[in-house]
């Protein structure tokens, strides 16, 4: 568990690290950038949203057929 916890840690930071660098050397105007990164958050928000929604069906089919005794 511990490494898993580390490497989270690391994955975030090094994103958020990476995300200021690319708002400090990006080439888009403020108003530019402020578009893409609200566009880029909706498309996450949707993915993430999607996998949720997929990941819930999957679970009830599972508990539907352990509750029919098929497994």
């Amino acid at each position: 568990m511990g490494k898993i916890c580390s490497f989270l840690k690391g994955a975030i930071l090094g994103g958020i690290i990476s995300s200021v660098l690319v708002l400090l050397f990006t080439p888009f105007t403020g108003e530019e950038c402020r578009s893409s990164i609200c566009g880029y958050i909706h498309n996450i928000q949707n993915e993430v949203r999607r996998a949720g929604e997929e990941k819930r069906l999957e679970l009830e089919r599972e508990l539907e057929a352990l509750r029919s005794g098929q497994i």
